[in-house]
């Protein structure tokens, strides 16, 4: 359906504004292309009101455009940031809490792994969950079945099998992955409910400490460690295509752990061969819902009534369950409430390439949540993503043992983590 459509059905939709005349506001994002450009267009079409949607470059670029436009009194009444930015955003104090700033909305209606990375301690909604991603195991059904592997592994135990199983019928490379913290570390620590760091991954206090050298996450790493001496799984550089979704999009590699990002490229090259489904977990394990990645919208202080009126019927607007299937039909990224996920079961076909990728996805982040796997609240996070995927390289090289890499992550994530509590140890 497009948009334009969408718009003239939704006239009634929009919010009453506290101004007579029209109002205008900006609204800064990192989404590239023209897909935010046509949402907004469509919105002013619908709406006595204008938003200014204006494309800020990536996630980092815009985080600190934005840093510097509320230095200058500048800033937009919207912004979108990325999920790891979510601690920083929230010990700036720049935003109006949005849960706090309506009375009319179901905000429990949005699906556990998508809201519970927004959230206060208070389990208050900060910010609207947006453009929404997961991690899902990518499989090509052709190259399993032809080793005679009939469904995708659902356990770690499984994808072992799998991958001896290809490695034995001639296959290069069973499994490919790039060593980023985000899918090796993250997502497989959430959906086996384990921390990454104390104090529930930082929500219940500052003075967390990272625990990324004990447990699973170390049996884990040591595990992809061995599977990668043993030539079933390849790191980036070891394939052919130089890039892990690459490698796995041209078929070169069989089977990869990614973001629905990647959805559209490898549907594009492999066509029906490709499978989607839940990224595993290990035998005995029940599984809890994993990470969202991507971005949500925030409401910046500062401005007038009109305008915050203005920011909450854009974010009404958003919420639309045929706005959130088109943005999920140009992006691939998810629905992020129970009741958009309805509306495309009810308005597709099962079988919709255009949809393929949502349904694993929607089922990952809705599953059970606990403490460690509801987000991650730690300063700093983007810096100690590169510190734990530095050390983690220097394990994969044989340089040191994946425990000392692992040792030396903690103890340099723990430094960021002081360093982050001192600046904010004044701020409630």
């Amino acid at each position: 359906m497009k948009l334009s459509a969408i718009a003239t059905a939704l006239t009634l939709v929009a919010s009453a504004t506290a101004a007579n005349a029209a109002t205008s506001i900006e609204f800064w994002h990192s989404i590239g292309g023209d897909v935010v450009d046509t949402i907004c267009a469509d919105f002013n079409a619908q709406s006595d009101n204008q938003v200014e949607c204006i494309f800020q470059g990536d996630y980092e670029v815009a985080m600190q455009k934005a840093v510097a436009s509320v230095r200058s009194k500048n800033h937009p009444a919207l912004m979108q940031f990325y999920e790891v930015g979510t601690m920083d955003v929230m010990m700036s104090n720049i935003f109006k809490p949005l849960q706090a700033s309506y009375s009319d909305v179901n905000w429990n209606a949005y699906i556990s792994g998508a809201k519970g990375y927004y959230q206060s301690a208070d389990n208050q909604l900060m910010s609207q969950p947006w453009n929404s991603s997961t991690i899902v195991l990518y499989s090509n059904k052709e190259v399993l079945a032809k080793a005679g592997i009939n469904k995708a592994p659902e356990t770690y135990e499984e994808l072992v099998t799998a991958m001896k199983t290809l490695q034995e019928s001639g296959h290069e490379c069973p499994y490919t992955t790039d060593g980023h913290p985000w899918r090796v570390m993250e997502q497989v620590a959430a959906r086996h409910g384990v921390e990454i760091a104390s104090n529930s991954n930082g929500y219940d206090g500052l003075d967390a400490e990272y625990k990324v050298n004990e447990g699973l996450i170390v049996d884990h790493m040591n595990n992809l460690h061995h599977w990668n001496k043993q030539g079933l799984v390849k790191l980036d550089p070891q394939t052919r295509a130089g890039k892990y979704t690459s490698a796995f999009a041209s078929g070169e590699c069989a089977m990869m752990e990614a973001s629905l990002s990647a959805y559209n490229a490898s549907s594009t090259s492999l066509g029906d061969s490709l499978q989607i489904s839940m990224a595993p977990v290990y035998q005995g394990i029940d599984r809890l819902n994993t990470f969202v990645g991507g971005g949500s919208l925030w409401m910046l202080d500062g401005h007038s009534t009109a305008e915050e009126a203005v920011a909450k019927e854009f974010l009404n607007y958003l919420r639309h369950p045929e706005v959130q299937k088109s943005l999920t039909a140009m992006t691939g990224y998810l629905p992020v409430t129970q009741e958009a996920y309805q509306h495309i079961l009810d308005t597709t076909d099962s079988d919709d390439a255009t949809f393929a990728s949502v349904h694993a996805g929607y089922a990952s982040l809705n599953q059970p949540s606990n403490s460690a796997s509801r987000g991650i609240r730690l300063g700093f996070y983007t810096q100690f993503r590169s510190i734990f995927r530095e050390e983690t390289q220097k394990a994969f090289a044989g340089d040191i043992s994946m425990q000392q890499a692992l040792d030396n992550a903690k103890r340099r994530g723990d430094q960021l983590l002081r360093r982050f509590e001192r600046t904010y140890k004044n701020i409630s």
